[in-house]
């Protein structure tokens, strides 16, 4: 046999070699064929090429391995068990760029699914080869390693504390910097995950200079950039005051109100949510968004949108107006109170009508000026419709009412009182009633509408238990009155007026 015949089989072998993987990594990137695939025993007979001699079978198996992970977590947990991701990492760091981004391909698959299989990750090796990647003179290797490592770090703290010890927090601030979006994107979003779970790991974030990066990068025009560096700030300036003043020291105001006109709703939503995430923590931060023309925007911005779109500004609104009465008239006097009211009638979704009626609550608790706000916009018997809704939420019940509770405590404007007097539970009539005991007793003209509009015979008509709270605030409003004209409009007293006509004998 010659050394040309020999050699021939030697070619044969790695054409069908080829030929294999291409194939696999083909029928793998369509989730019909993944069942049949693994039933085949794909995953042993792809393990052994990972460490082929031919590159490109190295990088094509790892590619295969990827896809088959990526399509559910038995699979992932396949790769793990197989024992392949040590032997992906083999050599990973004098291999090239091709199988570099492969590899890390497989890492972010498996490590997506769950803790657990983010932790077999973890625990083979793969953070300390994916932070080396980190330094590669390729974007693209570079940016499949910083996804891998969010990844791995979205899952919890504990994770995300293993990403920071591995060294990758500096080396993403560096990525963030990179001429290439699609880099930018992935590590602003690396971040963001990194820093979602504690303060100390935003602080981390924070002590390598990332506010600074992530701020110039607020006007890009790259809609997908803007949202992930949005993303990142937010979930910086949501743990602390100090982090949100850090935030704030990067005069994102107010550039980053012309988010909440982006045509991208997912800018919309984040430029709101890096709002309120700065809103909540203090009344000097909400009243530093106010000056800067943010709660005018935010509310422009709901009035714009549909949806969960809407929901990082309704709250925003709300953190704003808790925080003291001024704050509240300044949600009140930028028109504010219509588009929340819009929310709670035109939205399907209970946790956002939830938010809605949380908000109003906020807005009217502080004083009658900001109760009268609320209730002339005729949201009372809506608020009172949703908490006696049985469809509604447990949430959207608790909300409904909370927020009723809270404007009738300091609504002294009866006419939005009084056609609730016809539907309110006895929990909610007892607040009703209390408002028109105070107002009644000081106010003549008050007392005569009471009188005409059918109130004062629709509190005779409530039952109330003796000795209770609901009925000394009816006996208060009773006084207000000459006992006859009570008499009058007590039920069954028609009845009595009749009874005396019939037992009375005229005098001829």
């Amino acid at each position: 046999m010659s050394q040309r015949q020999v050699l021939q089989v030697f070619e044969q072998y790695q054409r069908a070699r080829t030929q294999f993987v291409q194939a696999v990594a083909e029928l793998a990137a369509r989730p019909q064929n993944v069942e049949t695939l693994q039933n085949a025993g794909v995953m042993s007979l792809l393990r052994p090429l990972l460490l082929d001699v031919v590159p490109t079978i190295q990088q094509t198996a790892a590619l295969a391995l990827g896809r088959l992970a990526n399509y559910n977590d038995d699979l992932a947990e396949a790769v793990v068990k197989g024992d392949i991701l040590p032997q992906l990492l083999c050599s990973l760091s004098e291999q090239n760029r091709f199988y570099k981004k492969a590899a890390a391909f497989v890492l972010r698959a498996v490590g997506k699914h769950s803790p657990q299989l983010a932790q077999a990750v973890v625990q083979c090796g793969a953070l300390e080869m994916l932070v080396i990647c980190l330094e590669d003179f390729d974007p693209g290797v570079k940016e499949a390693a910083s996804w891998a490592l969010g990844y791995i770090a979205r899952h919890n703290s504990e994770l995300s504390q293993a990403v920071v010890d591995a060294g990758a927090v500096p080396l993403l601030v560096l990525c963030i910097q990179e001429p290439e979006i699609a880099l930018k994107r992935i590590a602003a979003s690396t971040l963001s995950d990194i820093s979602k779970h504690s303060p100390e790991l935003a602080q981390t974030v924070v002590d390598a200079g990332a506010i600074a990066h992530l701020a110039q990068m607020i006007l890009n025009p790259d809609a997908k950039l803007k949202r992930q560096v949005l993303s990142a700030l937010s979930q910086i300036a949501k743990h602390s005051v100090d982090l949100a003043e850090l935030v704030v020291e990067a005069e994102i105001f107010p550039v980053v109100l012309t988010c909440l006109k982006d045509s991208d709703e997912y800018v919309k939503k984040n430029g709101a949510t890096l709002i309120r995430e700065i809103a909540k923590h203090t009344p000097e931060l909400s009243q530093l968004i106010v000056n800067a023309g943010g709660v005018a925007a935010v509310i422009d911005c709901i009035g714009s949108c549909r949806g969960t779109v809407r929901l990082p500004g309704i709250m925003m609104l709300g953190y704003v107006a808790a925080h003291s009465e001024n704050l509240s008239m300044a949600v009140i006097v930028s028109k504010g109170i219509p588009p929340l009211c819009a929310c709670l009638i035109e939205e399907h979704e209970d946790h956002i009508k939830a938010a809605a009626a949380w908000a109003l609550g906020q807005v009217g608790r502080h004083t009658p000026e900001h109760a009268r706000a609320v209730a002339v916009a005729n949201v009372l018997p809506t608020l009172l419709a949703m908490y006696m809704d049985t469809r509604s939420s447990e949430d959207l019940q608790m909300k409904a009412k909370k927020a009723l509770k809270n404007i009738l405590q300091k609504c002294t404007y009866l006419p939005a009182l009084e056609p609730l007097l016809h539907d309110a539970p006895p929990n909610i009539m007892k607040h009703i009633v209390g408002q028109f005991s105070k107002v009644l007793p000081h106010d003549s003209k008050a007392r005569r509408l009471f009188v005409t509009t059918g109130g004062l015979k629709k509190v005779q008509e409530i039952k109330a238990e003796p000795g209770s709270l609901l009925q000394e605030y009816i006996n208060t409003i009773n006084n207000c009155y000459p006992e006859e004209i009570v008499r009058y409009y007590s039920p069954g007293y028609s009845e009595i007026l009749l009874e005396r006509v019939e037992n009375y004998h005229p005098v001829l």
